[in-house]
């Protein structure tokens, strides 16, 4: 487990300006769901993940988060931010294409990150490897029946080196999932399918990383990150953020937040 240092809590802050920028020069929504995911990402990326283990973002409408971690990683440079969903870019609106570092697959159509992740779990046993997989997820996507059909299929396969993180904001397209389909808390539905479920604040890098850190149990380990959509922005926890891109008062006034308060 990698301690969390000064570099990082400045890291995690300076990536979050840039993807404040990012959506700010592209004019593009979905802005919320990015910052309630930037802290699991930045995590995952920076203090748990090694060099073999595999991550697949099913909730692909936070592109910007992954591509803003990519950046801080140094796998993309400004010049490839600056392209973001623009005409001919290598990062569209959606994560697709052979030319971002670490995708294995395209994502946007909420419910498939699941089932991708389970089958690289499986093959990863099959071939006797020990690195983990990681997939990030919505709630709203957990509307979906393939992934209670992933999540079956893996617990019954014990596949322990899968770890399903979901980001529970409580938002989604057309409103709070409460309202949608009358769930506000995931945890109690997938513990009662055999899982190892734990629900923390998502916004903790350190609860993260203890999370993961804590010993397998034999199955795979479920992570309901407690978020709040478009944190810290002007429009946190409204449905707004789920689509508005922001205007340059709103861009400004979230970016001396940022500036003034950092990561926590």
């Amino acid at each position: 487990m990698r301690e969390m240092s000064d570099r990082f809590v400045d890291l995690l802050r300076n990536t979050k300006i840039r993807l404040l920028q990012l959506h700010r020069d592209a004019n593009c929504g979905h802005l919320g769901g990015n910052f309630s995911c930037i802290e699991a990402l930045m995590t995952l990326h920076h203090r748990v993940m090694e060099a073999d283990d595999r991550f697949v973002l099913s909730k692909g409408h936070s592109a910007g988060a992954l591509y803003a971690t990519l950046w801080s990683l140094g796998h993309l440079s400004d010049a490839d931010l600056q392209t973001f969903t623009r005409d001919d870019s290598l990062l569209p609106g959606h994560p697709s294409g052979s030319g971002i570092p670490g995708l294995m697959f395209s994502t946007g159509s909420l419910g498939h990150g699941p089932s991708l992740a389970t089958g690289l779990a499986l093959a990863a046993r099959h071939k006797g490897l020990d690195h983990r997989v990681f997939c990030l997820c919505s709630d709203g996507e957990w509307q979906e029946g393939s992934c209670w059909e992933a999540l079956s299929f893996a617990i019954h396969q014990r596949l322990k080196n899968l770890v399903l993180l979901i980001d529970q904001n409580g938002l989604q397209g057309f409103g709070r999932t409460a309202d949608v389909i009358s769930c506000d808390d995931l945890t109690p539905r997938i513990a009662a399918f055999g899982a190892d479920v734990e629900k923390i604040n998502g916004h903790d890098p350190d609860a993260i990383v203890k999370a993961i850190a804590r010993p397998p149990n034999g199955v795979p380990r479920v992570l309901i990150l407690d978020t709040v959509k478009g944190r810290g922005l002007h429009f946190e926890g409204q449905l707004e953020s789920h689509y508005l891109p922001l205007s340059e008062a709103n861009y400004a006034a979230a970016r001396s937040t940022l500036e003034r308060e950092g990561c926590q």
